[in-house]
């Protein structure tokens, strides 16, 4: 290449990428979300855009692009331009959990068609019992379970191939139990069948059952995160009563694959800057979340340690989607 054609590629080049970063800055934003209006999911997606709006100064719109448990989401941002203008806020399952539960479903690939932006917030998974339960504590359940394993290791979930089936299997593993697993059509049926006595335990998300909680209908053994839940401060974590399960699922943002470093570092920012303001993290901890805002590199590697973590127990589960 001769020294002109050098210098015409080169000068191509940034007007390219100064082309991409100032449609970053000025045009609408759009936040694609994998899950209907009214969903934890989607709040969660129109507090941090209207917040992200203010502190970049352009339009942050939400879709709702349901379908496939989230993965159509995924699919319209993998395919979108590489300028940072379209935006992916999903939950650590379709990144983490189903290239392994739903391998020959999921038609992308986490790590290589998406660019990390921003870590938004945790939220814990835990273990409830019903009242017929003679249990307040792990250990407690783990020998109830055992006198009578026929009649008394039934667990449900909001339904087959989800995050809370499987920490059931990983719970079962660490107890050295035979659980027995009892998929539901979504977390209210489950929490019916609590109440009911269908089941005589529950994995699923922890603030999803606090209603049950407070009325007395359910009690929560555990939660699964590093530290215990602000909405449940006396309710011990698996690790203080001697299993070592640590399960923090999340809430994060990415964007299309290729999108230039500086388009993604103002987007982390600005996300970043929404989850540190006070208002915001009460509005969230409100909700049942945890906020974080940690920045791309972080949510990389959380997203890889999930990856590995639960591909062993989907294996073991022996799951096969429908």
């Amino acid at each position: 290449m001769t020294p002109k054609f050098l210098v015409s590629a080169v000068i191509t080049g940034l007007l390219t990428l100064g082309s991409t970063i100032s449609t970053a800055q000025t045009g609408a934003i759009k936040i694609v979300v994998g899950y209907p209006a009214g969903a934890t999911s989607d709040a969660l997606t129109r507090i941090v855009a209207e917040a992200m709006s203010r502190r970049l100064g352009q339009p942050v719109v939400v879709e709702n692009k349901t379908g496939a448990g989230g993965m159509l989401a995924n699919m319209a941002v993998k395919a979108a331009p590489t300028d940072g203008t379209v935006l992916l806020m999903t939950p650590v399952a379709t990144m983490s959990i189903f290239p392994h539960s739903l391998a020959d479903k999921v038609k992308y690939d986490p790590f290589k068609d998406f660019a990390p932006v921003a870590h938004l917030s945790n939220f814990q998974i835990g273990l409830g019992v019903g009242t017929g339960v003679p249990a307040t504590t792990l250990k407690e359940y783990v020998s109830w379970v055992k006198s009578n394993p026929k009649d008394n290791s039934f667990y449900g979930s909001a339904g087959n191939g989800t995050l809370p089936h499987f920490f059931g299997v990983m719970f079962a593993k660490s107890a050295g139990i035979s659980l027995q697993h009892v998929p539901y059509r979504g977390t209210a049926p489950s929490m019916q069948a609590l109440a009911a006595g269908e089941i005589t335990a529950l994995s699923t998300v922890a603030a999803d059952i606090k209603s049950m909680v407070d009325s007395n209908k359910a009690r929560l053994l555990a939660v699964a995160g590093q530290k215990r839940s602000s909405n449940f401060p006396n309710v011990p974590t698996f690790r203080e009563q001697g299993y070592d399960l640590v399960a923090s699922p999340w809430y994060a943002l990415f964007t299309t694959a290729g999108t230039p470093p500086a388009v993604v570092q103002r987007l982390a920012k600005a996300a970043m800057d929404s989850i540190a303001d006070p208002a915001i993290q009460k509005r969230l901890q409100d909700m049942g979340l945890e906020p974080t805002g940690y920045g791309p590199e972080r949510l990389a590697a959380i997203m890889k340690e999930d990856y590995d973590r639960w591909g062993p127990p989907i294996r073991e589960s022996g799951f096969k989607p429908d």
